[in-house]
């Protein structure tokens, strides 16, 4: 496996990836504001990929700090999908890690929006126990997902 940043030749990848959780994150595929964002996040350098010679296994759209003059940048990750035939094989954990190294400086906060406790894909997905097992603390909620279902703050207090 290998994770890079992602190219502009990686959007069918991405499509792909995401139109296996259409039924979790609501229609992406024919979004064409899906479609700006991975273009937009591979422009600046904020879209990671995870390949083998099969094709992608996972991709992570992710977004750079701002901080305040008194508060630490706060990064987060938008996007985070592995391929149903990866998941448990640790492309998740490899995904959020080479964006920790490459983007993340300390002291800083990442935060990312996932299933809510009650949303089916919570379990399903294993999201909430992915994102507890590389240090995340579930937070506040957080508005509805595009599919109505419920979402939560997930936090990471980098150093």
């Amino acid at each position: 496996m290998t994770v890079r940043p992602a190219l502009p030749a990686d959007l069918p990848g991405f499509l792909a990836l995401a139109a296996e959780v259409e039924h979790w994150f609501g229609p992406m595929v024919a979004d064409p504001g899906f479609h700006r964002a991975v273009r937009s996040s591979t422009d600046r350098g904020l879209a990671t990929v995870a390949e083998d010679d099969r094709g992608l296994l996972g991709g992570l759209l992710s977004g750079a700090g701002n901080a305040g003059p008194e508060r630490p940048p706060v990064y987060h990750l938008h996007w985070l999908v592995v391929a149903g035939r990866a998941r448990g094989t640790g492309v998740g954990r490899e995904l959020v890690e080479d964006v920790l190294r490459r983007h993340v400086r300390g002291p800083a906060t990442v935060e990312v929006v996932t299933f809510g406790p009650d949303h089916p894909g919570a379990v399903a997905s294993g999201a909430r126990v992915f994102y507890e097992r590389l240090g995340f603390t579930p937070a506040e909620a957080a508005g509805p997902g595009p599919e109505g279902g419920s979402r939560q703050v997930y936090r990471l207090r980098v150093d």
